[in-house]
């Protein structure tokens, strides 16, 4: 597994000094780095009401089901409000996103809300590499996982992220 957490780059701009620190929470990993079944696991999230709140005022989810207490007990499907699909989403992918300087975002397949998230519910995220191919002369296509569980497992989110990432190599990447 390609290393995580923080590399060095020089930026710049940055004093001299200041570049030959190593970034944190970032990768230098190019395409040939990713290697699929590579897995990471996030730390837990627990999901607030007043956040949850604030994601549906910005985004204008006013549903119900999110944003009305009184409905959701009383004429909700659940018996509570949910937290907005789109912040667990959000939330999700951002607890097991990589800070990757090389790599870049192309879209998002087979996106499933398995099981609903409930306002005080703990998150936490599985990423795995699943594939990848070359895209063109500068860099590849990686296809990446994303597993969601709340509490003590139990899957409420899966996607399939699909990213471009430079090659180091680009003479030899294709052969990769």
């Amino acid at each position: 597994m390609a290393e995580i957490g923080f590399h060095k780059r020089s930026l710049p701009g940055l004093p001299e000094d200041h570049a030959e620190i190593p970034v944190w929470n970032s990768e230098n990993w190019y395409f040939e780095d990713f290697e699929a079944g590579d897995r990471i696991r996030s730390i837990r999230r627990t999901i607030s009401e007043g956040e949850s709140m604030l994601f549906n005022s910005l985004v204008m989810d006013h549903h119900p089901y999110v944003s009305d207490q009184e409905f959701a007990e009383g004429e909700g499907h659940f018996g509570k409000r949910l937290v907005a699909g789109a912040m667990v989403f959000s939330y999700g992918l951002g607890l097991a996103a990589t800070n990757c300087l090389n790599s870049f975002s192309y879209g998002y397949d087979r996106l499933r809300f398995i099981k609903p998230v409930f306002i005080g519910d703990t998150i936490y995220t599985i990423r795995e590499n699943l594939s990848k191919e070359p895209k063109n002369d500068r860099m590849g296509k990686v296809r990446v996982s994303y597993s969601i569980y709340k509490g003590k497992g139990e899957l409420v989110l899966y996607c399939e992220h699909l990213m471009t990432a430079l090659y180091r190599d680009p003479a030899g990447a294709r052969d990769v």
